[in-house]
């Protein structure tokens, strides 16, 4: 049996499993939020004051803030890209139904609201220049969604995992800054966010602890694989208009960098903390290429520390289209 038949195997065998983490880790349509929680009414004759005062805070944030939170939302409004690479996994029933492509789903349909919500914030704002943006969005659909995982259940839960946290991290702290600032409303739509993020990535992480019961040395050969690749944000190809593919990235990162909201320090840490939960240092039975590659792993934080030391990021902002510079 090849990998991909071993990995189907494997997936196969958990399917009995997934109801009651779909049942743990997401939650009823009914009782869960809304963007319109978020936002002003345009039922209510105060809308237009509710605008007006949500335009007046939103004048209490720099520059870099704003760059952040526009990539964010742009990275949440890819989310058709990342529906349909995780419906291609191997276990998948990307045309009928099973417990996989259920979670696949239901998942999608809580992750929508994330990019719904920050896109009408982001528009009533009177900050952005929304057609800039929405050009940024249709060019990170566009330009795909690839990241080398092929279609492999290993590779994309062990990804999940790590970038699940990663978001929560972020929207968390851009949520923080806003508090700063008292802008409660924003603060709490993050937040809210963030907490999503979070479900998530315990559902994710709690499926590779499941995949490492079932094919130990395979996962650790290919959690090593992938951290010597570094893992790649979702937003990584972000462009403007006129620019190559992945261009604006880098400059996003470097805002995220300065505001510490999302930082290498964070990238070391979410590496820590997958390796004590799935006790990468405990597992026994692992075959030859499995210990070198746990090895690996275990010695990689340190490694990474210390290259981290030596980033340098830009002090000074990068301007983007989607925002014009204050005061214009």
């Amino acid at each position: 049996m090849g990998v991909k038949g071993q990995r189907l195997e494997v997936m196969r065998s958990l399917e009995p499993a997934i109801e009651g983490y779909v049942q743990k880790y997401l939650l009823p349509v009914d009782n869960i939020w809304q963007p319109a929680d978020f936002l002003p009414d345009s039922r209510q004759p105060d809308f237009t004051e509710q605008v007006k005062n949500l335009q007046g805070e939103a004048r209490e944030l720099d520059y870099d803030f704003w760059i952040v939170l526009i990539g964010d939302m742009i990275t949440e409004e890819a989310l058709p890209s990342y529906e349909s690479w995780l419906m291609g996994m191997e276990g998948v029933d990307q045309h009928g139904r099973n417990p996989w492509s259920d979670w696949v789903r239901q998942w999608t349909a809580e992750e929508n609201r994330h990019g719904d919500v920050l896109n009408k914030y982001l528009y009533l704002s009177g900050r952005v220049n929304m057609r800039e943006v929405e050009i940024s969005t249709q060019y990170l659909l566009s330009d795909g969604f690839d990241l080398g995982l092929d279609n492999d259940p290993f590779r994309n839960f062990v990804y999940t995992s790590f970038q699940e946290l990663a978001t929560h991290i972020s929207h968390k702290r851009v949520g923080e800054l806003a508090a700063a600032k008292g802008i409660h409303g924003l603060a709490r739509m993050c937040r809210t966010i963030a907490g999503d993020e979070m479900r998530h990535h315990l559902a994710y992480r709690e499926f590779v602890k499941q995949l490492l019961s079932a094919d130990p040395s395979g996962v650790v050969e290919v959690f090593a694989d992938m951290m010597k690749q570094k893992i790649a944000m979702p937003a990584n190809l972000l462009r403007q208009s006129g620019e190559t593919r992945g261009q604006s990235f880098p400059a996003f990162a470097d805002a995220a960098q300065r505001l510490g909201v999302y930082t290498a320090s964070d990238y070391i840490d979410i590496l820590k903390i997958l390796l004590a939960h799935w006790q990468i240092d405990r597992i026994t039975g692992l075959n030859d290429k499995a210990e070198k590659s746990r090895d690996y792993l275990m010695a990689l934080p340190a490694r990474l520390a210390k290259l981290s030391d030596r980033m340098k990021v830009p002090a000074e902002p990068t301007r983007f289209k989607w925002v014009d510079p204050w005061g214009k």
